[in-house]
């Protein structure tokens, strides 16, 4: 006796995607555009690691379909995150002792 379970699957529309996709091409821009300023260590790993948080998201939600799944599957993910995000941490205080062993 076979039973027929059918899931169905939620997925964005073209337009959803090219919304999400010139999003995550202008959160580049910003990024490049960053890259070229004057701005102090510190201030500018905060702001490239946010941005790229964000994009990581919205590629993890819409590319990735996590958007359109379970909310269990969502939340069994969320340790993965935080662990990456503490790790980010964790190498982050290192960056800028290399920055300062840099001969000038």
């Amino acid at each position: 006796m076979e039973h027929s379970i059918e899931h169905t699957h939620h997925a964005g529309s073209v337009k959803l995607f090219l919304y999400v996709w010139f999003w995550l091409l202008g959160l580049t821009g910003v990024e490049v555009f960053l890259a070229y300023e004057q701005l102090g260590v510190k201030l500018m790993l905060t702001l490239l690691m946010g941005l790229s948080i964000i994009k990581a998201s919205l590629i993890i939600a819409y590319f990735m379909h996590l958007r359109y799944e379970r909310r269990s599957l969502a939340l069994m993910l969320m340790p993965a995150l935080v662990f990456v995000v503490m790790m980010l941490f964790v190498v982050f205080p290192d960056s800028l002792r290399l920055l300062h062993m840099r001969p000038q």
